[in-house]
């Protein structure tokens, strides 16, 4: 499951950046490539996202980010995340988790992850330790551990 959660992920690196979006090659965010990649492994998704605004973790306080992957996908520690895998990031320090990112590759000097954030496309790049700070979750796909892979 990691695998081809990878794959999708790759897929759409260099669509734009679009709010609210999940269209591959037309646009998207950070969750929108998170939602794209669950339509491509499990097909529909189990609800649609409710409208969110781009200060919307800023404004409310509230954990929906963390609250709706610990609700789908499988919580796993941080230091365990394989490329494939989910990773949740707060902003700044006492904020609620607002990014989301798939690892992508753990060799190397620094980790790699692909993500979608304001200004630029889906993109892969290093982790570096501003991101590292930043971490506050990782998950896995349901069904990810059952040896498939």
């Amino acid at each position: 499951m990691r695998a081809s959660a990878l794959a999708v992920a790759r897929a759409w690196l260099g669509t734009p950046y679009r709010h609210q979006a999940s269209l591959k090659g037309e646009g998207t965010d950070c969750l929108g490539l998170v939602r794209g990649i669950w339509r491509a492994l499990y097909g529909t998704e189990p609800e649609p996202a409710p409208p969110y605004s781009a200060d919307w973790a800023e404004v409310g306080g509230e954990e929906t980010l963390l609250a709706a992957a610990r609700c789908r996908l499988v919580e796993i520690p941080t230091g365990q995340a394989e490329p494939g895998d989910v990773m949740l990031f707060r902003m700044s320090a006492g904020a609620p988790a607002k990014h989301c990112a798939v690892l992508s590759d753990t060799a190397g000097p620094e980790p790699r992850m692909i993500h979608a954030y304001w200004g630029r496309s889906v993109v892969e790049s290093w982790m570096g330790p501003w991101w590292r700070r930043r971490l506050v979750a990782a998950f896995t796909w349901p069904d990810a551990t059952d040896g498939a892979g």
